[in-house]
């Protein structure tokens, strides 16, 4: 009969060690956004558009496509919030510019619930991680959506490449 120690111990004799390259860690760290970073996103979004006379809906997502933030503007349709809302995950859930989704959006993929693959929604994305995601909706057209989306994202984007 073999001794368990003695199986273990030819075992480790016969495992060659773990060099540096092969050291793997079973976790992943990853960074993520503060609520006051998502806010400021928001804020920055809205008074974006709100300097171009126009009254949107905005939401900010996690990585995870949680929502973390959501503001309407005083006289925005309140469809404008659920819109925003799955433009913001669509961007985090692909990592994309809704904009370039909109060939997508009349096949499959694309008439998956919650999904809305036309300008409006950013991927919020540092280092190359991905933070979470921005969505706007109220403008007449997507671009202007979208152009208030990146406008939030810049009021935070020179502090989020500092903290990485």
């Amino acid at each position: 009969m073999i001794k368990p120690a003695l199986v273990l111990g030819l075992g480790l004799l016969v495992a060659p060690p773990l060099t540096a390259e092969e050291d793997v860690s079973p976790t992943v760290a990853l960074k993520r956004m503060t609520l006051e970073v998502a806010q400021q996103i928001a804020q920055g979004a809205l008074h974006e558009c709100r300097s171009r006379g126009i009254q949107i809906g905005v939401t900010v997502v996690d990585r995870n496509g949680i929502v973390q933030v959501t503001l309407r503007d005083t006289i925005a349709a309140q469809i404008t919030l659920p819109i925003s809302r799955m433009k913001a995950f669509t961007a985090a859930n692909f990592n994309a510019a809704t904009s370039a989704l909109q060939d997508r959006a009349d096949t499959p993929i694309g008439r998956i619930d919650g999904l809305v693959m036309s300008a409006g929604g950013l991927p919020i994305e540092v280092g190359g991680q991905l933070l979470g995601g921005v969505g706007v909706s109220g403008a007449p057209s997507g671009l202007t959506d979208e152009a208030c989306a990146q406008a939030g994202i810049d009021v935070v984007i020179d502090d989020l490449e500092m903290a990485f």
